[in-house]
């Protein structure tokens, strides 16, 4: 009798561990893309190099440590995907080569060109759940001159609310 008791209880706790792991798997298999809406984001840069032995030809300097780096606001579009603008710097254009955002993984590759300048890459790996991200976002430049650099940044994002309605177009 006693044998069967302990069996009966060893087999509730093993229902309540599984009842628990299915609920994590659930909560995991929700977090396939972020939730539209607006994210405030806070922005560290970890590091700033030169690769050619010059000045780097970037305005973003490192964070200094105890700094809590810059925050700004993007929108999340419907289909959870973060506007490559979001990480270029002034007048970059960028366009991504490749994304997966899948099972709380972010992976996004960008190619951009600087006008001017040439060309560099940006590579975004990181985490997310339905509503925030961690991300480390690591920039390698190759200009037609002077300038060259890999900058590493940290960018830390939450969701605040549903994006501001878009403002019409400015009369001209």
């Amino acid at each position: 009798m006693r044998m069967m008791i302990l069996g009966v209880a060893a087999a509730g706790l093993l229902a309540a561990c599984s009842d628990d792991t299915a609920k994590e798997a659930k909560k995991e298999a929700k977090a396939e893309a972020l939730q539209p809406g607006e994210y405030e984001v806070t922005q560290r840069v970890d590091a700033v190099r030169s690769t050619d032995n010059t000045t780097p030809a970037t305005a973003l300097k490192a964070t200094a440590d105890g700094e809590a780096g810059s925050t700004s606001r993007v929108c999340v579009a419907a289909d959870g995907a973060i506007d490559p603008k979001f990480f270029a710097e002034a007048r970059d254009q960028c366009a991504p080569t490749s994304s997966y955002m899948r099972g709380g993984r972010l992976s996004i590759q960008l190619n951009c060109t600087r006008a001017g300048k040439g060309g560099l890459t940006q590579t975004v790996d990181g985490k997310f759940t339905a509503d925030s991200f961690e991300a480390t976002v690591t920039s390698s430049t190759y200009f037609s001159g002077p300038g060259d650099y890999t900058l590493l940044r940290t960018l830390t994002g939450r969701r605040v609310g549903d994006c501001p309605a878009s403002q019409p177009a400015a009369a001209q």
